[in-house]
């Protein structure tokens, strides 16, 4: 309830004041920001997945705007080998205003990403972005095998079937990237789990499909409770340290990531940064509020 309270009252604040929440997680405001942390998650034996903060877009202007931004972060992180992947949300491109546009946008973006061996994820949004966020992946994967990747939310009752569905698209040779989370947005019980352990249990029954499928499980996710089962179906399915990997975001239970870490179990911090991190920041805060808690411990007590 506190938490709650929080992170509701946050966006009415100074954004230097807000900033004290979320510079945890949050590389900063400028790419070079973003390049120590990486280098930083590196020497830990972390890979990074880069995003460049932004919202939904009104116009076509902004969204040039951003693409433009992606492709010089792109032409930058290039120099550096370390295992990087890039994180686009389609709404920043104009997934709401003009598909084909942003299909458009999303194909420079890989075409430059291929050029340089960099791995490019489709973030998905709420679920009235579902289908067509969906249909994008479809399209661009066939384009992009090997470089281009989804994200599906298990709390969605639908998830279960979208699997199946992209079963029937894969190509030989190139398994389908997918990164398994819960899901953030607030949606209707018609369409999402809403209790804990049910979401839990559709995670884990999500992941094992993957495993089923030879799809590549990226799991993100920061509950113990459900790395443990997750950890429990890597031993079961034999799995090698390069065919799955967990995910989580930067500056939250790092204590549990340097646990997996040492066990030998690959690693990938979301890192966002840009100047758009003020929107970026309370959003994620009033989408999930025990992040509150986290971000305060981790500012008082050493990891």
């Amino acid at each position: 309830m506190v938490n709650r309270m929080i992170a509701n009252i946050l966006p009415h604040f100074p954004e230097r004041f807000v900033w004290i929440f979320s510079k945890k997680y949050i590389a900063g405001k400028e790419l070079k920001e973003a390049i120590r942390c990486i280098e930083d998650l590196h020497r830990e034996n972390i890979v990074s997945t880069v995003d460049v903060l932004g919202e939904s877009v009104n116009s076509l202007e902004e969204v040039n705007y951003y693409l433009a931004q992606y492709l010089e972060t792109i032409q930058i992180l290039s120099e550096y080998n370390f295992g990087l992947s890039i994180s686009v949300k389609p709404t920043m491109f104009g997934l709401l205003e003009d598909y084909d546009y942003c299909q458009n946008s999303l194909r420079k973006i890989l075409m430059l990403a291929r050029e340089k061996n960099l791995f490019v994820r489709i973030d998905m949004e709420d679920s009235s972005c579902t289908d067509s966020e969906l249909r994008l992946f479809e399209q661009l994967y066939k384009e992009f095998p090997g470089h281009v990747g989804i994200v599906l939310q298990a709390y969605l009752r639908r998830t279960l079937a979208d699997l199946d569905r992209l079963k029937k698209v894969e190509i030989k040779g190139h398994p389908i990237n997918i990164r398994l989370c819960k899901g953030i947005y607030v949606e209707s019980r018609k369409i999402a789990f809403k209790g804990r352990q049910e979401i839990r249990n559709n995670f884990i029954s999500c992941f094992e499909k993957m495993l089923e499928y030879k799809f590549y499980p990226a799991l993100a996710t920061h509950d113990k409770k459900l790395i443990c089962s997750c950890l429990d179906l890597i031993a079961k399915y034999e799995l090698k340290p390069d065919e799955y990997e967990f995910q989580m975001l930067l500056g939250v239970t790092k204590r549990l990531r340097k646990k997996l870490t040492q066990k030998n179990h690959r690693m990938r911090v979301y890192v966002p940064f840009g100047v758009q991190w003020f929107r970026y920041a309370t959003r994620r805060l009033q989408e999930n509020p025990h992040m509150v808690w986290d971000i305060i411990t981790g500012m008082v007590v050493p990891k």
